[in-house]
């Protein structure tokens, strides 16, 4: 069963979009991995963030992609990097991360609500 949290737990969440600005391959990630610089506009502004999704996205085609991500977590030490935000996605049928996009564009850092 899982465990049921308060509409102030959910408030304290900042799920905001943003925009891709650059993918690097992640050499020293044990699992593959991208190394990505999102664009969240002015509030929150430019984070980087490692994202196991090389299964399913090209490098290259990822660059101006819109994506929602957690923006308030600590920064967290991956290896020899810093990722900044968490980006969030579904897992498929074969456990593959299928990244968490709005339907259409909106303003880097709109929140989700």
């Amino acid at each position: 069963m899982m465990e049921r949290i308060e509409w102030s737990d959910f408030e304290k969440v900042e799920l905001r979009v943003g925009t891709i600005l650059a993918v690097e391959h992640f050499p020293e990630a044990r699992t593959p991995a991208f190394k990505l610089t999102v664009d969240f506009g002015g509030d929150v502004g430019i984070r980087k963030s490692s994202a196991q999704i090389t299964d399913l996205y090209d490098k290259d085609a990822l660059i101006g992609t819109q994506v929602l991500a957690v923006v308030n977590f600590g920064p967290k030490q991956i290896g020899p990097f810093m990722s900044e935000c968490l980006l969030t996605g579904f897992a498929d049928s074969n456990g593959r991360v299928v990244l968490a996009v709005p339907e259409r564009e909106v303003p880097n850092g709109s929140r989700l609500f």
